[in-house]
């Protein structure tokens, strides 16, 4: 298995550049870990993009090992699975018990049995090119199915007329990752590797699109909100659920509302009497009364 192609320099360049722009992608959720780490806690942060972004990876290595002349699949996607156990590592270490327990079970399953399953069906149920292609397939499929997470970001844009959530600079560095890798399918002669990266390079473009007809509105302060978090499946972006945290509201007792309409027929009463001069009447713990009077 060759590095370099003789008879086309353009797929080693192309794939190159795949590796650049997809090694900035894996590095995107950073932040957030170092955030997770300071806090230590996942603050409602998911993991499901992180186990379904290893899976993927663990496949395309599969298929690269598989196919002939896909070196660079595997050098990317080789750092993309030493990245993604370590987001995963971090995420088990600070996330609440539950969090931990669903996000080990959807690790075993989805990492484990049915990367494992689709391993053995591959070995021992084809042969020859149709091993290959069978596998590529499973490849389309699975990441033209994750290329739908970026929806969730730019409805979210639409929604609060604010990119705040969908950096330029993200946004950007996806697009370019999705014309790379489907330059390095159509230049190696595989659809496999290039169909999924279509879709993604559109995505991408409506992304720029909503960020040029957005970037001037003025932020929307949304707040404690988790946005999807960035992964990568060669080109292909993966999102988690938007989460929202509610603010807590302070609890008004009975005899707090109580007090309230005493001191609002107070109120009223006083101001009948005498309208030229108003007082303030001094009721007990005043401070701690909520809501307002209208006379």
């Amino acid at each position: 298995m060759g590095v370099f192609s003789a008879d086309n320099p353009w797929v080693f360049i192309s794939g190159l550049l795949g590796n650049i722009s997809s090694f900035v992608v894996f590095l995107a959720p950073l932040p957030t870990f170092i955030r997770i780490c300071k806090k230590k806690s996942t603050e409602g942060f998911q993991s499901i993009p992180y186990v379904v972004s290893l899976f993927s990876a663990m496949l395309w290595i599969y298929y690269a090992f598989v196919k002939s002349g896909a070196f660079l699949l595997i050098t990317i996607n080789s750092f993309g699975c030493v990245v993604e156990t370590i987001y995963i590592a971090i995420y088990i270490a600070y996330a609440s018990k539950q969090s931990k327990i669903s996000t080990l079970r959807m690790l075993i399953l989805l990492d484990g049995v049915v990367f494992f399953s689709i391993l053995l069906l591959i070995q021992f149920l084809t042969k020859g090119s149709n091993r290959v292609e069978f596998l590529g397939w499973i490849c389309v499929v699975f990441a033209t199915s994750v290329f739908a997470a970026p929806l969730s970001i730019m409805r979210q844009v639409i929604i609060t007329k604010s990119v705040e959530f969908m950096p330029f600079h993200l946004s950007l560095m996806l697009t370019f990752s999705a014309i790379a890798w489907l330059l390095y399918g159509i230049f190696l002669k595989d659809l496999h590797i290039a169909i999924p990266n279509v879709l993604g390079l559109v995505f991408g473009l409506l992304q720029m699109v909503l960020y040029a007809i957005y970037r001037n509105y003025k932020t929307v302060v949304v707040e404690e909100v988790k946005l999807p978090e960035h992964t990568i499946d060669v080109g292909a972006v993966t999102t988690s659920e938007v989460e929202e945290i509610s603010s807590s509201e302070p609890e008004i007792h009975d005899d707090d509302h109580q007090m309230i309409g005493m001191s609002c027929k107070l109120q009223n009463q006083y101001h009948d009497h005498d309208q030229r001069e108003p007082k303030i009447l001094e009721l007990p713990n005043s401070n701690q009364m909520l809501g307002t009077c209208q006379a």
